[in-house]
């Protein structure tokens, strides 16, 4: 039998399938080029926070407006996130035996639960509590054919005001997740959230988080079109939902200042490009893992 030519011509991917090949791989450090962070500075620097009045109107009614978010959009607006396994590998323990650990969890800002349910789905030993400020995501999560009492228990939360011991057991929890969730909180109530998550988890147990970064495309974009700054780093959308950048030095603080230990804190980066305009796109993130002590 002929063997096949290694020189044989491949199938050209689509840009979807190139899209959904880039979001399995890992996203690597932030390698922006000094230059683009000195003109991210810059732009940002010469933005100006708006009215008083309005500040403290869109911090007031953040909650409000998420949940109109989600009356709007229900749940199509985000994809469901399966790369979380991949760069958290703690939802993916075994135990001695080789079978999937028993992780008592909690997913907070659960949204409409594109988190919790592709993790439910790969771990059968894995609780989830999953909680949101919005009723209205609530209320949809409860709705998913996935959702099963005894594998889930969703609630409505503001971890500013609301006692996660009130509904999860004290220091009962392995694993918290914080994906895109604390932009949504202005810093002054930051410490507040961070404290409330405390109490609800073992010592030993670890908070992944993921959320935007200083100096990202987004934030860029913002400041070169004023009337969206609140505050240094906060900024509001067009949908009075709120935005708030994080550096490495600001999130550290924050976690250790509340007693956990940083395994890891950094700026990751992807490129997107916007095939329609030929640019591409810097959006920079910054994930951390961190133990409860």
């Amino acid at each position: 039998m002929a063997e096949l030519s290694s020189s044989q011509p491949t199938k050209e991917q689509s840009p979807i399938e190139a899209r959904q090949e880039k979001l399995l791989k890992p996203l690597e450090p932030s390698v922006i080029p000094p230059e683009k962070l000195e003109y991210a500075r810059q732009v940002i620097e010469k933005d100006q926070a708006i009215k008083p009045f309005w500040v403290n109107k869109y911090k007031k009614e953040a909650a409000k407006n998420w949940d109109r978010f989600y009356k709007r959009n229900e749940t199509r607006f985000y994809k469901d996130r399966h790369w979380i396994e991949r760069e958290f590998t703690i939802f993916k323990t075994m135990d001695p035996d080789g079978h999937p650990a028993k992780l008592q969890c909690l997913e907070v800002g659960c949204g409409v639960g594109n988190f919790i349910f592709p993790v439910l789905e790969r771990n059968p030993n894995l609780f989830m509590y999953a909680c949101d400020f919005a009723p209205h995501a609530i209320e949809l999560v409860k709705q998913h054919d996935d959702y099963k009492q005894g594998r889930c228990s969703a609630f409505v939360c503001d971890l500013t005001t609301d006692a996660l011991v009130d509904t999860i057991p004290a220091n009962s929890l392995d694993v918290v997740s914080s994906i895109f969730v604390l932009s949504a909180i202005p810093a002054e109530k930051l410490e507040a959230a961070v404290r409330n998550i405390k109490q609800v988890m073992k010592p030993g147990g670890m908070l992944c988080f993921r959320d935007y970064a200083v100096y990202d495309a987004a934030q860029v974009k913002f400041s070169s079109n004023p009337g969206h700054m609140l505050d240094t780093n906060l900024y509001v959308r067009q949908d009075g939902t709120l935005s708030l950048f994080f550096s490495t030095e600001q999130i550290r603080e924050l976690f250790e200042k509340e007693g956990f230990t940083t395994v890891e804190c950094e700026y990751v980066h992807r490129e997107t490009i916007n095939r329609a305009m030929d640019i591409s796109i810097d959006r920079r993130f910054l994930q951390a893992k961190f133990i409860k002590q």
